[in-house]
């Protein structure tokens, strides 16, 4: 029966079927195979029940702010205090752009936003500076990722409400690793221009960075906002939500002037669009990972590996991440976290791993997933948003892909890296 469900689902997802079917169609498979017993009633229940907690209405709102934002003027704000302080760097403009992919994936938490905003006005300055196009649009693919590792992230906002763990601790826990993997994107950048033989752009003025500091002052307000107020207990990570869209609508919108009062409704309709698919997706895939524990699934297919691992933390998280890496390569990160956060939950208790640094490793291999071939979404963005072909988005992306697994490997092996601000704000 596990073979034919697999099957099902998969040739429904190769057909080009968007990926709630093939979920309801394996839910309904096992309801009336008999696989499992339940029927319709309680499957509408798991997907009320999955899409019920307070804290996913956080997702809509942060990502109304990143469409007012990437609508509005603070991209470009925070390429220019980048490139202020980076471009006499051998490899500074493709450096700028990965910092400044990570700086607005503080202020946005989406990958898809940040390569629309970044890769605009990033992707024809680095062709008129030499860069071959394949590594253009793979370092902008691969560098909006941090996005998902930085707050606010709905990936660790998703993973916070399958798992139960703190949000606040979860955008924490992101920072050093998001940071850590901008460095490794940084030192690449650096020999990639080296070997190439592209040369560095004159150093900036004083005067020209701090003029660039200043312009950025209050976009940078809101990772302050966001991650501050949450953990210092000013609002939950809902009411850091609407202070976001607050915060945006009053840079863009009453400060900066870029974004005016008719372009909310196309904007918010945007956002409504994208609301809608994400919470399809999260109540189907609750119920499909509710039938699966029903069936248990997750006991036939884990029980013989848990009992092979026994306590070995770092054989469980390298089970883990090879798991979501592999997973979010063909389906939706959130899909994912979705399924596999319930069934990996034994193993997680059963070893003893801190599950805010299990939702780090998790969310990076989302991070990952999201611009690995075959169907990543930022790949399909830049796709769109560049009107490149398929081959030439995809080619230049290995080198970043085996920077993030590297990077995984270093946070499976140091946990300290993830945990270290959650334990310092814990004090």
């Amino acid at each position: 029966m596990l073979t034919w469900l697999a099957v099902i689902m998969l040739v429904l997802l190769l057909l080009g079927f968007p990926m709630m079917v093939p979920l309801a169609a394996g839910t309904l498979f096992m309801m009336f195979t008999g696989m499992t017993f339940f029927g319709p009633d309680q499957a509408v229940s798991w997907m009320i029940n999955g899409i019920g907690s307070w804290v996913l209405a956080a997702v809509p709102m942060f990502i109304f702010a990143a469409d007012i934002l990437t609508k509005g003027h603070t991209a470009n704000r925070l390429l220019d205090v980048v490139d202020a302080f980076t471009r006499h760097i051998r490899g500074g403009l493709p450096i700028t752009t990965a910092a400044s992919c990570a700086l607005f994936g503080a202020v946005s938490g989406s990958t898809q936003a940040t390569v629309v905003a970044m890769g605009g006005p990033m992707r024809p300055r680095l062709l008129a500076k030499g860069y071959k196009d394949d590594f253009a649009l793979g370092l902008i693919v691969n560098a909006s990722d941090i996005a998902l590792l930085i707050p606010p992230s709905i990936g660790f906002i998703v993973y916070g409400v399958v798992m139960k763990t703190s949000i606040g601790d979860l955008f924490l826990a992101g920072i050093l690793p998001g940071l850590l993997i901008l460095a490794m994107f940084a030192v690449y950048c650096y020999i990639y221009s080296r070997i190439k033989g592209i040369e560095a752009e004159p150093k900036a003025s004083w005067s020209e960075r701090l003029r660039a500091m200043r312009r950025v002052i209050l976009p940078m307000g809101f990772p302050v906002l966001v991650v501050g107020g949450i953990y210092g207990g000013f609002f939950s990570a809902v009411e850091a939500s609407a202070v976001a869209v607050a915060y945006a609508l009053l840079l863009e919108v009453v400060i900066y002037r870029q974004v005016s009062i008719r372009d909310l409704g196309s904007l918010a309709l945007s956002t409504g669009m994208i609301t809608a698919v994400v919470f399809i997706l999260v109540a189907i895939g609750a119920a499909f990972s509710q039938t699966l524990g029903t069936a248990g699934v997750p006991d036939k297919i884990l029980g013989p590996i848990i009992d092979g691992i026994g306590d070995n933390q770092f054989l469980a998280l390298l089970l883990i991440a090879a798991a979501f890496f592999v997973g979010c390569m063909f389906v939706d990160p959130i899909v994912v976290i979705l399924i596999l956060v319930p069934i990996f939950k034994p193993l997680v208790e059963s070893t003893g791993l801190d599950p805010v640094h299990v939702g780090v490793i998790v969310t990076l291999q989302a991070a990952i997933g999201s611009a690995t071939p075959p169907f990543g979404c930022d790949i399909f963005t830049a796709i769109a948003v560049f009107r490149r072909p398929y081959m030439e988005v995809i080619r230049g992306t290995p080198p970043f892909i085996f920077i993030l697994l590297v990077a995984t490997l270093v946070l499976i092996a140091f946990p300290q890296i993830s945990l270290l601000l959650p334990s310092l704000g814990g004090d």
